[in-house]
């Protein structure tokens, strides 16, 4: 059943609709487990979108094995998505800085107050991103570490290589996450892939984690996937690769890959000139979870994040 959650209308005699699809068994007792899937909030983020039709496609194909209710919110930005922009179109506004919003507010504040009101009280909720235009990610689910020790065990199930424990001071006080953990409904995030496209092979990875972390809450009776184990990440695991220089990055290693400690990551060119300003190297053995997408880089930019932890 598709409802509306926000009706605004705009200025240019045009309204903005927030949809949410929700499928539920034909008859229900008011016991059932609830699961909300967002995605959309940055508008410039595909694979969430993609994920959403996954799970509403393959729910549909086996309805009868669904035994608890399943809540999915495709388009969170839909100005944003229709204009390709990652804020909100009108205002310039990043979506997930304005939860959980006001009522009485403008319209993105009003649309995040509705939007926090109708996913209250879900058990869990999953908060679906695709990184940026700059930087690629392996699937991974991010949760603070006040609200890891509930999380983590719902974490395990989303069939991701990395779960990254974040300290809760670091994370947005206007975030979806940060505004439904407050209230009690178990919220992650997943990142998977870069903005602007879609990685259809982590899009179906992550399509099987979500079944079986339905089959877990019992919302889901029906076959799913046996998921991969996760590396749990903590920021002290974490090293960060920032350029030095700028120029156009050129790379020597490939996302996801396993590096040693001094293998080269890639070389900062200056193209003018025919010279290379800067090489680069791993700080530590370990996986590159995070990789620089887009070659164009500034000093102080996001060349890679590596997991230096251990992957045994």
């Amino acid at each position: 059943m598709i409802d509306t959650v926000v009706s605004v209308e705009m200025l240019v005699e045009e309204v903005m609709q927030i949809k949410k699809n929700r499928l539920a068994p034909d008859e229900c007792t008011g016991n059932e487990k609830r699961l909300c899937i967002a995605s959309g909030s940055h508008g410039d983020e595909l694979g969430g979108q993609y994920i959403c039709y996954q799970v509403i496609r393959r729910i549909k194909q086996d309805f009868q094995s669904l035994t608890g209710i399943v809540d999915v919110y495709p388009a969170m930005n839909p100005l944003g998505l229709d204009a390709q922009m990652r804020d909100f179109p009108l205002m310039d506004i990043d979506m997930n800085t304005v939860f959980p919003g006001d009522k009485e507010g403008a319209i993105l504040e009003h649309a995040a107050s509705k939007i926090i009101k109708d996913m209250a009280g879900a058990d869990v909720c999953l908060d679906v991103h695709s990184s940026n235009s700059l930087i690629r990610e392996i699937p991974q689910v991010r949760i603070n570490d006040d609200v890891s020790e509930s999380i983590m065990p719902y974490a395990k199930l989303l069939n991701t290589e990395l779960v990254w424990i974040h300290p809760s001071t670091s994370v947005r006080a206007g975030s979806l996450a940060y505004a439904l953990n407050a209230i009690g409904v178990k919220t992650m995030v997943i990142e998977a892939g870069v903005a602007l496209r879609i990685d259809y092979d982590y899009c179906e990875q992550i399509v099987d984690g979500i079944f079986s972390l339905m089959k877990h809450m019992g919302i889901w009776q029906g076959e799913v996937t046996e998921v991969r184990r996760p590396t749990i990440a903590t920021d002290g695991d974490v090293w960060f690769v920032n350029a030095e220089s700028s120029g156009l990055f050129v790379p020597n290693i490939k996302h996801s890959m396993k590096v040693k400690k001094g293998e080269k990551i890639g070389t900062i060119v200056d193209v003018i000139t025919g010279s290379v300003e800067e090489r680069i190297y791993a700080p530590c053995d370990g996986l590159v979870f995070t990789f620089r997408e887009y070659p164009a880089v500034e000093e102080g930019a996001l060349i890679a994040r590596i997991y230096g932890g251990d992957l045994t």
